[in-house]
């Protein structure tokens, strides 16, 4: 027998079968360790034969076999095939987002514990082994107990004297490791609305293939998931369920938890290995029905799926940007069309791409207008900073806040201050000579954290000592310059001393469970105010909360991106659909330096309609998405010369493709990236914009053309982030 072995080694020059000599243990799907160039490697099973074109004695045999059963199956390989054509990526590359990375390089196995299991009180202890007699009662009692507890508490020699003459045996079972800090929520599945009734009978009813849900928050959004994932499982089939913030799997796994108990399974980075590693089999296995999980959820091993859900489906973090740079709603279509299920996305502010295909009737719209129960939507206030800091008011707080503040700490009630920007503050500038310190590494400016009295890149996450005099010049009047979570906190403190208060960003949540544990405490009522950045800006609930105050709110809307009053209204909805979502009317100030933007008119009032009919039509005047592809060519190098050099035979290659077909091109030019140095690699792009998507084949052609060992070059598909 011959196995057909993908190696894993990212590179095109082996991006090819190669074919190893096997055994009976050796299957379609198993990972193997096999000889390759003078060295063992890991593979990937692709297919067996019988025969080989080879002479025998030229074929080498399979070294090691990991798997039974076997790690992927037929559909990992179709989606092989189609994702590395779409992205111009080794096989090899794309097989390894099926796997967790700790499991791929054997880092993680199955865990076992050694129990100690009574057999017989019938054997002869001496009088005077206490010990002994002592464990032979309490193992004779207990059945079974964990051997290592049995020998701290009556010692090794005793319990194995016992084990030795037949009172007891040893024996090794497998332990899951499950994930902890995962909470109940309800028990039971509550009685659906009218409204949410409807848009279940659409889903089941409707032959498309994709279903919108666009539903304003609050609006019960969560419970028909669970509805479809019921109906999905009563039907023998599987789900997937994915969330954009690791943030949000601990509330929704608990939903998942209580309604399906085990047949729920958790998938991502926050995990320990052994936990993804077991997770990760009991879905595979068929034990657990359902996976829920971030982006890289979309890859889980279930088989015979009945629906794939994608909540927050506007969210940024859906687009990967390290290879093979996927859209996760592409592959949940391409997973959605080989399982022949539903694919499901929701959210209260639907990406414009999104609403547009589906009021264009590409997919099967269905629309929550109210909250459960007809709360309402929390009152929005703006607040002009422009005139605080007219009256004197230099503080991070309008006058509007403070008092809704006091108001809500004094009724018992919780808060959340929403700023999406972390650290003390974001600059620090010299007075003397205007420089302001920068990272060595990256072309951005560094950020104070005060609790570690030191300067961060957030983009490399270097830290820099603190300097007490200006680099440049050696002046002593350093300025702190705009403001962070953690000096949001600091003020909140000076304003309201008895006020409980956590902050939850990427630095207080880096440890395992740090998103739970702030979540949980917040939830438990052991704070009164919660501060963050993004990720508590969408999908949480928290019943007390009856206050939301947006810090900067107009930040995001002097991006030079062209979806910046599409993330400013999205960031704003969203943030404010945290408060009153229980009985209590909540309410929202909104701090902005530009309170007559025509965004926050928008917001404001809830108005999506209005806000995606203004946007589309600016799209379709300027020839943006969805009327168009935005695509960049990016070119990295630690040297200029390198990056140049690459940046203009893409470009010119370009230009080549622009000449045979000119109506395809709307726009072609070549620059310094806005941030031109990161990591310490300099960064240059060719930017186009394209009719459609005929040409992408050969500017991904031209991308690996022109990769060296000197310089990188990828493209990215209407980025995400245009920095």
């Amino acid at each position: 027998m011959y196995a057909q072995v993908i190696v894993d080694i990212a590179h095109s020059q082996v991006d090819k079968i190669f074919e190893y000599s096997c055994g009976d243990d050796v299957s379609e799907g198993c990972r193997v360790k096999v000889p390759f160039g003078g060295r063992v490697v890991d593979g990937f099973v692709v297919g067996l034969a019988r025969k080989s074109e080879f002479p025998p004695e030229k074929i080498k045999p399979v070294a090691y076999v990991y798997d039974e059963p076997p790690a992927l199956g037929r559909e990992c390989f179709a989606l092989m095939n189609e994702l590395s054509a779409r992205y111009r990526v080794p096989k090899a590359v794309c097989l390894r987002l099926f796997i967790p990375s700790e499991m791929r390089s054997g880092r993680v196995r199955e865990a076992y514990k050694k129990l100690v299991r009574f057999l017989s009180s019938d054997i002869k202890l001496s009088k005077t082994a206490k010990n002994q007699l002592a464990f032979l009662r309490y193992i004779s009692e207990a059945g079974e107990a964990d051997y290592a507890a049995c020998c701290r508490k009556f010692g090794r020699g005793a319990v194995n004297a016992v084990t030795e003459k037949g009172g007891a045996e040893l024996v090794k079972v497998k332990v899951n490791r499950k994930p902890s800090g995962y909470g109940r929520g309800v028990d039971a599945p509550r009685a659906l609305t009218p409204a949410q009734t409807a848009a279940l009978e659409s889903i089941e009813a409707s032959p498309k293939a994709v279903h919108l849900i666009h539903g304003v928050t609050g609006s019960g959004k969560t419970e028909i998931y669970l509805n479809v994932i019921s109906r999905a499982l009563e039907r023998g089939k599987t789900a997937i369920f994915l969330v954009p913030e690791i943030s949000l799997t601990p509330q929704m796994f608990s939903q998942l938890k209580s309604r399906f108990g085990d047949k729920a399974a958790i998938l991502h980075s926050g995990l320990s290995a052994g936990e993804r590693f077991d997770e990760w089999w009991r879905l595979k296995t068929g034990e657990a029905r359902i996976a829920i999980g971030a982006r890289s959820a979309v890859f889980s091993p279930v088989e015979n799926i009945g629906a794939i859900i994608i909540d927050e489906e506007h969210d940024g973090s859906y687009f990967s940007e390290s290879a093979p740079r996927y859209s996760t709603i592409e592959v949940a279509k391409l997973r959605a069309g080989h399982n022949g299920c539903k694919l499901i996305l929701g959210s209260a502010t639907p990406s414009v791409e999104t609403y547009s295909a589906a009021v264009s009737g590409e997919y099967n719209l269905i629309t929550l207008t109210e909250r459960i129960n007809g709360r309402p939507l929390p009152q929005i206030t703006i607040a002009d900073m422009r005139k605080e800091v007219k009256r004197g008011n230099n503080t991070a707080f309008s006058q509007a806040l403070r008092e809704e503040l006091s108001a809500t700490l004094e009724g018992g009630r919780q808060a959340i201050i929403f700023l999406n920007r972390r650290g003390y503050s974001h600059t620090v500038i010299c007075m003397d000579c205007g420089n302001v310190l920068k990272c060595e590494h990256c072309d951005v400016p560094l950020a104070y954290h005060s609790e570690e009295n030191c300067l961060k890149c957030h983009y490399c996450g270097a830290k820099y000592r603190m300097p007490r005099a200006c680099p440049e010049c050696g002046g002593l009047h350093l300025r702190y310059g705009g403001t962070g979570t953690q000096r949001v906190v600091s003020d909140l403190r000076s304003a309201f001393p008895s006020a409980r208060i956590l902050r939850m960003d990427v630095d207080t949540t880096s440890g395992k469970e740090g998103h739970y544990k702030i979540l949980r405490q917040f939830a438990e009522k052991e704070a009164d105010i919660l501060v963050g950045t993004q990720m508590i800006a969408k999908g949480h609930d928290f019943p007390s909360v009856t206050l939301v105050g947006i810090l900067d709110a107009d930040m995001s809307l002097h991006f030079s991106d062209y979806r910046a009053p599409e993330r400013t209204f999205q960031l704003i909805t969203q943030v404010a659909g945290r408060s009153g979502r229980a009985g209590e009317a909540g309410k929202v100030v909104l701090q902005t330096y530009s309170p007559e933007n025509y965004i926050l008119r928008y917001a404001v009032n809830y108005d999506y309609e209005g806000f995606f009919k203004n946007e589309i039509d600016l799209r379709k005047a300027t020839r943006f998405p969805p009327f168009s592809l935005i695509c960049r060519v990016m070119v990295t190098a630690e040297e200029d010369r390198a990056a140049l050099e690459a940046l203009k035979g893409i470009y010119f290659g370009c230009e080549e493709l622009r000449a045979a077909r000119p109506e395809e091109f709307i726009f072609l030019n070549k620059m310094h990236s806005p941030i031109k140095k990161i990591q310490g690699r300099v960064r240059y792009q060719v930017l186009m914009r394209l009719e459609s998507g005929e040409l992408l084949p050969k500017i991904y052609d031209l991308a690996s053309e022109y990769t060296t060992a000197e310089a990188f070059a990828y493209v990215e598909e209407n980025p995400i982030n245009l920095s």
